[in-house]
């Protein structure tokens, strides 16, 4: 599981780097990175608080993703959630930001 940071879209706020629960997401000279990828767990914290819309989490195959992509919009109360397969379609699902976390 990783993260993918685009920096084009980063504004540098980060939120991101606040939240991650392994503390991997780093600030400096460079910007925004995420300090070794492969410890990542995708617990998808730092999606839900990107202001700017600037990451995506790759779901791999071993978890069924197959190469997609996800990325959240926060509208609101409301999380939308977007997955991109690899061959350019896409799902959203809306849920409640306060309800984002239950299992």
């Amino acid at each position: 599981m990783s993260i993918e940071i685009l920096t084009e879209k980063c504004t540098g706020c980060g939120a991101c780097a606040r939240v991650c629960p392994g503390s991997l997401i780093k600030t400096g000279e460079r910007g925004v990175f995420i300090e070794r990828p492969e410890r990542c767990w995708g617990c998808a914290s730092c999606l839900k608080e990107c202001p700017a819309e600037a990451i995506l989490l790759y779901l791999g195959a071993d978890i069924g993703g197959l190469g997609g992509r996800m990325s959240v919009r926060r509208e609101g109360t409301r999380l939308r959630w977007r997955v991109e397969k690899p061959d350019g379609t896409a799902r959203t699902i809306t849920t409640d930001a306060k309800q984002s976390n239950r299992y």
